[in-house]
């Protein structure tokens, strides 16, 4: 097929656009990142149009101190992206568009791009179910949190209901999107991979590990990605002080947003603070832990979460991600209720006393890991494509 990716950024756009390539698709990756920058990800330049001067300005923007500025700027952004991308689209053939939203509305509706079928990739939940959710976390912190404009919730629900499917990455989402009444026939949901070999320990670390955690020491527990209240930084912040004296240490990688600063600054002494690492760093901080824990309250598919359980680590996460999809209650990590620090800490304080039952739950999670990696998100992209398309094949690239 002819597909053409349209993202704002990279997000995971550039591994399923390689995993596509690989497939025998003729992919276009439509991005506002340079060129030397996608070169990087393994895409070549003949399969790569580049915006770079839009990624350029929206970094400059994302510099400004405060939210008023971006706020003022989100519209036009969005809409230059989107109006370039509509233009570069001209003149060709698509059997598939699949545009990110936020940066789709100019294609969907535009009568000059001529396309088999339209595949909206909505990578969180609902936009008005994240709104609510991140609204009512703004509320409970009393700060200021970064959640979608009234503008931003106006044109995605257009893009909703302008593409042929609304794809997105994990249950939560999907069921998201049924309770705000949109038909389960007009969702796909594909969740995605995850570099397997990148993060798979090895049997000296499996080993390190299950004496560690039988030997009856501070167990080690780990949270990879931005430390934020959107992903629980207040429950976790609970935990830990309702966990004083339990032998847990934690430790947080990735960077801390302005709005948890406060939460952070709690808990100076009770855990530690690793900041945003190299990707190429992360398999370590893994291999070094016992356990990850991810309370999040709201997302789409977190990728931390399928690193961790490559890694062999057994989860303790909530419902609002992917936990669902990537977490067997009981058998290979644990789900507890979102919002709830009590119930958090109660299930660390179990493990520190079940040293056995992790233990075997730790060796259990790396023995019976069946890998996903993008072949396979590429292989069930292809047949939702496939479906929507009938099998058409487009010939030639001039209309």
């Amino acid at each position: 097929m002819k597909i053409a990716l349209v993202i704002p950024g990279r997000f995971h756009g550039f591994d399923l656009a390689r995993a596509l390539l690989a497939r025998g698709h003729d992919v276009t990756v439509f991005t506002n990142y340079p060129r030397w920058a996608t070169r990087r990800f393994g895409l070549p330049d003949d399969r790569v149009r580049s915006f770079a001067t839009h990624g350029a300005l929206t970094r400059l923007a994302a510099r400004l101190p405060g939210t008023w500025m971006t706020r003022r700027l989100e519209a036009p952004f969005h809409r230059l992206l989107g109006r370039w991308a509509e233009r570069a689209l001209r003149g060709e053939r698509w059997d598939v568009i699949h545009g990110w939203s936020g940066v789709s509305e100019e294609l969907l509706r535009s009568p000059r791009v001529v396309r088999g079928a339209t595949v909206l990739m909505r990578g969180s939940a609902h936009i008005l179910e994240q709104s609510r959710l991140l609204e009512d976390e703004e509320a409970r912190a009393r700060t200021p949190l970064d959640r979608p404009s009234p503008w931003m919730i106006a044109r995605e629900l257009r893009e909703y209901e302008l593409a042929d499917r609304i794809m997105v990455l994990s249950t939560f989402s999907l069921e998201s999107f049924t309770r705000r009444g949109v038909p389960r026939e007009r969702l796909a949901m594909v969740p995605l991979g995850v570099e397997v070999s990148a993060f798979r320990p090895s049997a000296a670390v499996l080993a390190d590990r299950r004496r560690r955690i039988l030997g009856g020491g501070r167990l080690r527990a780990l949270y990879v990605g931005a430390v934020s209240l959107r992903k629980g930084a207040l429950d976790f912040a609970e935990a830990i002080e309702r966990l004083e004296g339990t032998p847990i240490d934690f430790t947080f990688v990735g960077p801390i947003l302005p709005e948890a600063r406060e939460v952070v600054n709690r808990l100076r002494g009770r855990a530690a603070f690793a900041g945003k690492l190299p990707q190429r760093d992360l398999p370590r901080q893994y291999w070094s832990a016992d356990l990850f824990v991810f309370p999040t309250i709201e997302d789409g598919f977190p990728t931390v979460l399928a690193q961790a359980k490559a890694a062999g680590l057994p989860i303790v996460t909530t419902r609002h991600g992917a936990g669902v999809d990537i977490v067997r209650d009981g058998r290979d990590g644990w789900l507890v209720p979102v919002r709830d620090g009590r119930a958090l800490a109660a299930r660390l304080a179990a493990l520190a006393t079940d040293r056995v039952g992790l233990a075997d739950m730790a060796q259990a999670v790396a023995a019976t890991f069946q890998p996903r990696d993008w072949s396979d998100v590429a292989r069930e992209f292809d047949t939702v494509c496939s479906e929507l398309t009938g099998g058409r094949r487009t010939e030639g690239r001039d209309v």
